[in-house]
C-alpha cells in the first residue's frame, strides 16, 4: 500500500530545482563506482569488530573526499565529518560494515569464498544482509557531498558503524559504543538518517513513522530440580515437566499480561539444554529464547511479566527458575520520530515517485539503529533490492546464503541519502 502522497503532507519537498538536479547528476556520475565497490566489499566480507580492510577503504575515501576522518571508534568505526559552505543542521548518515557468519550460495561472479573462526569454529563470511551494499551507497552519498560542498547549508557527519550484527555474549553493540565513545557530539548530530536493503520492488522505498522495528532481548531461564531416577520422578523435582510448564506459561505474557492493541509482542525459546540419559531425570534445564516488542514501556513490563511467570511456576513445584533478560545488551525498537519521517516523506516520493513508496509493516526483527533514535531524531528507511522475475513469495530473505542485491538499486540509494540530507538541511537552516 502507498503512503504519503504530496496532497496529504503539510511540509513540502523544499529542495530547488538546481540542487536537485546536481544531486541526481552527481549521483549518476558516482553510481559505477559505488557498484564496483560493493562488489569488492562483498567479495571480503569481514564479522563483527573485525571490519578492519572496510574501515580502511572507507578511511582512504573520505580522506580523498576533503573530510576530517576519525578512525578506530568503537574497535573498527569511521567517521568523516564534511562542513559544507553556508550554516546550518548536523545531519549524520549511517551505514553498518560487518557481514555474518553464512556460507554464500548465490553462484555471483564476486561470491565470498572467505572462512573465519566465530564461534570457536572454521565458519563461511558473507554480507547476507546486504551490508555491503549500505556501505558502499553511503560512500557514493559522501562523494556527492563533497562535489557540492560549497552549496551545502549545514554540515554532514557519515558514520560507517560496526558489529551491528554483534555477536552473543556481546557486552555492547556497534551502534551503543560509537554513541558512548561520541560520535553524536562534536559537531553534534541534529537528526540521522539510515536505510536497509530488503527484498522488495526494484528500487522501491518503504517508510513509515514511529515502531517499524521490534526490540530484541536475550532470554535464558535455568530451571534447577532434584534429580531421581525416570522410574521414580516422586523421588525428586522433575526440572524438564517444569520447563515445560514455563515454555507454555510465559506465552501468556503476550496473549493475557501484555496490552497487544496497537503493540504485538512476542517470546520464543530458541535452544533446550537437559540431561545426558533416557531414564535419569536431571537436575537442571537451561533454555535460552528472545523477547520481541515495539514499545519501550511494554519492553519493561514484558520482562518483568516473563520474569515472574517463570519464577512462580518453578515455585508451585518446588523447583527455582534463575531468568536473565539481557536487556542492558538488546536492540531497543527501531522507533522512527513521527514528525522527521512526516517532514522528510515528500522528499522520498520526489526522488523514487509515488508508484515506488510504500508504507512499510512492522517486522519482529531489530536493528541496532534504534540505539541512535533514542538520542536524536532518525528515520529508518528500507530500499527494494529485488528484480521483477525473482520477486516471488519465496526470494531469498536477509540472512539467507542466497541473499542478492540488485545493481541497479543503488543509485536510488545514492539519492535517497543525498536529498534527504540535504532537504533537510533546507528545511532546517
Amino acid at each position: 500500500m502507498k503512503i504519503f502522497t504530496l496532497a496529504l503532507l503539510v511540509l513540502p519537498g523544499l529542495l530547488s530545482a538546481d540542487l536537485s538536479k546536481t544531486i541526481d547528476a552527481l549521483a549518476a556520475e558516482v553510481e559505477p563506482k559505488v557498484i564496483e565497490w560493493r562488489h569488492d566489499i562483498h567479495q571480503n566480507p569481514e564479522l563483527s569488530n573485525q571490519e578492519f580492510k572496510t574501515a580502511a577503504k572507507i578511511a582512504k575515501h573520505l580522506k580523498s573526499l576533503g573530510y576530517e576522518v576519525q578512525t578506530g571508534v568503537a574497535v573498527t568505526g569511521v567517521v568523516g565529518v564534511l562542513k559544507g559552505g553556508k550554516p546550518g543542521p548536523v545531519v549524520a548518515l549511517r551505514a553498518d560494515m560487518d557481514a555474518l557468519p553464512v556460507t554464500e550460495e548465490t553462484g555471483l561472479p564476486y561470491a565470498s569464498k572467505v572462512r573465519a573462526e566465530y564461534g570457536g569454529k572454521e565458519v563461511g563470511v558473507m554480507h547476507a544482509c546486504g551490508h555491503d551494499a549500505h556501505v558502499a551507497i553511503a560512500m557514493g552519498a559522501a562523494e556527492v557531498f563533497a562535489n557540492m560542498k560549497d552549496q551545502l547549508p549545514g554540515t554532514i557527519k557519515m558514520i560507517f558503524q560496526p558489529a551491528e550484527e554483534g555477536a552473543w555474549p556481546a557486552p555492547i553493540w556497534g551502534a551503543q559504543q560509537m554513541i558512548q565513545e561520541g560520535v553524536l557530539e562534536n559537531p553534534k548530530v541534529d537528526a540521522i538518517f539510515g536505510l536497509h536493503v530488503r527484498p522488495g520492488v526494484l528500487g522501491s522505498v518503504s517508510v513509515k513513522p514511529g515502531p517499524v522495528m521490534a526490540s530484541s532481548d536475550y532470554l535464558s531461564i535455568t530451571v534447577t530440580g532434584k534429580q531421581t531416577h525416570a522410574a521414580i520422578p516422586w523421588g525428586g523435582i522433575d526440572p524438564i515437566t517444569v520447563s515445560a510448564q514455563i515454555i507454555l506459561g510465559i506465552q501468556t505474557v503476550a496473549s493475557r499480561q501484555v496490552p497487544i492493541l496497537g503493540s504485538p509482542s512476542i517470546v520464543s525459546i530458541g535452544t533446550i539444554q537437559a540431561g545426558e540419559r533416557n531414564n535419569i531425570i536431571p537436575d537442571q534445564v537451561v533454555m535460552t529464547g528472545t523477547i520481541r516488542t515495539f514499545d519501550h514501556d511494554v519492553r519493561t513490563a514484558y520482562h518483568e511479566k516473563v520474569r515472574r511467570t517463570a519464577e512462580k511456576i518453578a515455585e508451585s513445584a518446588g523447583a527455582t527458575a534463575e531468568v536473565y533478560i539481557g536487556d542492558n545488551t538488546g536492540y531497543s525498537p527501531t522507533i522512527n520520530h513521527p514528525e522527521l519521517t512526516g517532514a522528510m516523506t515528500p522528499t522520498l516520493e520526489r526522488v523514487v515517485g509515488a508508484d515506488k513508496l510504500f508504507e512499510s509493516t512492522m517486522t519482529t526483527g531489530a536493528e541496532d539503529f534504534s540505539f541512535f533514535q533514542k538520542e536524536v531524531p532518525g528515520m529508518f528507511y528500507f530500499l527494494g533490492v529485488t528484480p521483477p522475475e525473482m520477486l516471488t513469495p519465496d526470494v531469498p530473505v536477509n540472512h539467507s546464503p542466497l541473499f542478492m542485491v540488485d545493481d541497479q538499486a543503488m543509485l536510488n540509494g545514492i539519492r535517497t541519502m543525498s536529498h534527504l540530507a540535504v532537504d533537510y538541511m533546507l528545511q532546517n537552516q
